[in-house]
């Protein structure tokens, strides 16, 4: 209980000043004219004003209230590392140890992990909204268990008392980084570009001039070549294929470094083509030539060398050549010299009549097993005994002519393989369904020719008897195809109500020409923050589960399930940022959420540089764990608070009323009374004279 004297006016304040002013006057009239009892009458109004001023006695019930210490423990990914975890184990235990010895005194534990999106240790931040839920002057001191990389100190609050930092880590740690910078986020394929590297040594690293670099694209097989340490690196790199390239930078780990997640980096370059350049090769005139000419001349990235074989070698007919409007057809610089140059070579009801020697039909033979592509689409000639299968190039086409051809009417189906696969799958999804029977509601074409498929082909799209239409292969590391048909141009010109023949032959061509997303067997991530969604393609009825392997090496089964035919799905939400690795025994991807080497793994080496300004700022204190544990003791407001092998806090003495009393200091009538007998005492005395 303590006391202390208020004033409490029976009457309004500024009367008693008015009242005050009035009684001032007063006595100094009466000193004008010099009046001997000036003084009392003086005593009297002062007597008079104690009174309506009220003295009073206030006494406080106070209950004391104990001190508040902040420990904000960092367990950010930078605090897992080496025997980090076990140091602020360690370091909490000697702090919750030390403040129980303290008098009225309780602890505040705030433990923080990784901020969101990448941001590093958000120290900071979480310290503000500690300190904005306790009564500032309650808090004693801020004590923060953390390696000292705080990437928020812009976000730092003022402080009410001294902030001391015990720092992890040991003196002799080091790390090596890997940085990858100026990548680009796309790339021309066939051109070469420069990446710039560098690996970092941190902290007491020991003297090392090169470490091997391990480069791998795809999850392929890695490179492995020598390069310096501690200076930038020039590495010339070339994409292999269109769509999304993750190239994987990795140096072994180091014997004694603190982490291996800082070993690796990961760039996603989208490689896109400069030009995409098609050999169109069309045999004599029909009304679906146009079809495959508009096509590819709608696409502004295609490149297209289109020639008509309108006057063969054997055509007599006495016109001088001088007359001929028609160009000579290069098919030596086409089919021997340039033939790499072009993605797709299509033949377009071409028939042999002598335009292109076998010499040159084995080149293109060569040029599909090497990796190009070649797409037939043919006529009744396939049948006959100048099909281009009667050549060199039957080795590697899809299927062999019976040299029966079918004219009469059939609506194309896609066969139960065609569902499964990225060129057909979902095409009768484009068409309403037919008015009778099932399948989709597609026109009739009406001519087929009929061939025998290898089982190693896929027969995608049939005819009638369920007779191929559509068969594609891979040969060596090329692609084939063969549409059994050249009637395709009756969907595009609406008969019978059409059908999809641009998005087929956009597909069709696009699958030639290796478009990642419509390979048929293919094993693809699409990242969402720290979510991905796992998509599986195959022409298999079932897909295997997908193992993930986490940036720390631990590992995570995920099933996935069929979504459509061909296709399935999962989606998996990581735990954190940093490289992922997929694997279905079959299949491999790779996938780096947020940076391969998250922020956090930018600067591994422990360090109170980062926070000396605001510990200075308090007189608080940074002490390393691995010196040893610290004392704390009670130092006064505005003292130094930290020695070797100590930290202080300050005491604030904080307290909370429990009740007040206020009661009179004097009787209202003894103030009245002693102010009438200083006014009777002033009446005698001026009455002597």
């Amino acid at each position: 209980m303590t006391g202390t004297v208020i004033f409490d006016p029976l009457i309004p304040l500024f009367v008693v000043y008015v009242l005050a002013a009035l009684a001032v006057l007063a006595v100094a009239l009466a000193i004008w004219r010099r009046l001997p009892g000036w003084w009392l009458r003086g005593l009297a109004g002062l007597a008079l004003l104690a009174a309506m001023a009220n003295p009073s006695l206030q006494q406080e019930d106070r209950a004391p209230l104990s001190d508040i210490v902040m420990v904000v423990v960092d367990e950010s990914a930078s605090q897992r590392i080496a025997d980090r975890p076990d140091q602020n184990e360690a370091a909490l235990a000697n702090v919750t140890q030390q403040l129980n010895r303290q008098p009225n005194t309780e602890m505040r534990i705030v433990t923080l992990g990784d901020a969101p999106g990448d941001q590093g240790t958000a120290l900071m931040s979480a310290l503000s909204q500690a300190l904005a839920e306790e009564p500032q002057g309650r808090v004693a001191g801020i004590i923060l268990i953390t390696d000292g990389r705080v990437h928020d100190m812009e976000n730092a609050p003022a402080l009410p008392a001294p902030l001391h930092v015990l720092l992890t880590g040991e003196p002799d740690d080091w790390d090596r980084r890997l940085v990858v910078s100026n990548a680009p986020a796309f790339a021309i394929l066939g051109e070469t570009f420069n990446l710039t590297l560098r690996i970092e040594d941190q902290g007491a690293a020991p003297p090392t001039e090169s470490v091997d670099l391990s480069i791998s694209i795809d999850g392929d097989t890695p490179m492995i070549l020598p390069v310096p340490v501690g200076r930038d690196i020039e590495l010339p790199v070339q994409l292999s294929h269109a769509g999304m390239n993750v190239l994987q930078f990795t140096v072994p780990d180091a014997e004694g470094e603190l982490t291996n997640r800082n070993n690796s980096a990961v760039v996603q370059i989208n490689g896109v083509r400069d030009r995409l350049r098609v050999l169109l090769v069309s045999g004599e005139p029909h009304p679906g030539e146009r079809t495959w000419r508009n096509l590819l001349k709608s696409d502004a990235a295609v490149d297209l060398v289109h020639f008509t074989i309108l006057r063969p070698p054997d055509k007599q007919d006495g016109v001088p050549v001088n007359e001929l409007s028609l160009i000579a057809f290069p098919t030596r610089e086409l089919f021997l010299e340039k033939i790499d140059e072009f993605d797709l070579i299509i033949f377009d009801r071409y028939r042999r009549r002598g335009i292109l020697p076998n010499a040159y039909l084995d080149n293109i033979r060569n040029y599909v097993e090497q990796g190009g592509a070649v797409l037939v689409s043919s006529g009744p000639e396939y049948g006959g005994a100048e099909s281009i299968y009667r050549s060199p190039l039957a080795a590697i086409l899809p299927g062999a002519p019976t040299a029966r051809v079918f004219e009469e009417g059939f609506v194309p189906q896609i066969t139960d393989l065609g569902a499964r696969h990225p060129v057909t799958a979902g095409l009768d999804a484009l068409s309403p369904p037919a008015a009778e029977g099932d399948g989709p509601g597609w026109g009739r074409w009406f001519r087929l020719v009929d061939v025998n498929v290898p089982p190693a082909a896929s027969v995608v799209m049939s005819g009638m008897d369920d007779r191929p239409l559509l068969a594609l292969d891979r040969v060596g590391e090329g692609r084939v195809a063969l549409m059994a048909s050249d009637h395709s141009w009756l969907w595009d010109r609406g008969y019978e109500g059409g059908g999809p023949q641009l998005e087929l032959l956009r597909r069709l061509a696009h699958w030639m020409m290796r478009e990642p997303e419509l390979e048929e067997e293919a094993l693809s991530v699409t990242p969402t923050g720290q979510q991905m969604r796992i998509i599986r393609r195959t022409l298999e009825d079932e897909a295997a589960d997908v193992t993930i392997t986490h940036p720390d090496g631990t590992e995570t089964i995920v099933p996935l399930t069929e979504i459509s035919p061909g296709r399935f799905e999962a989606v998996w939400d990581a735990p954190e940022i940093g490289l992922y690795r997929l694997d279905d025994g079959t299949e491999t991807a790779v996938i780096a959420l947020g940076p391969a080497a998250p922020r956090e793994f930018e600067q591994t080496i422990a360090t109170g540089d980062v926070l000396a300004p605001l510990v200075d700022s308090t007189r608080g204190g940074v002490m390393p764990i691995s010196a040893g544990a610290v004392d704390i003791r009670a130092v006064r407001d505005g003292r130094l608070a930290a020695g070797r092998g100590w930290i202080g806090i300050t005491p604030r003495e904080a307290f909370q009323t429990a009740d007040i009393k206020i009661s009179p200091l004097v009787p209202a009538w003894l103030f009245l009374l002693l102010a009438a007998l200083f006014s009777i005492g002033a009446w005698l005395r001026e009455g002597r004279r």
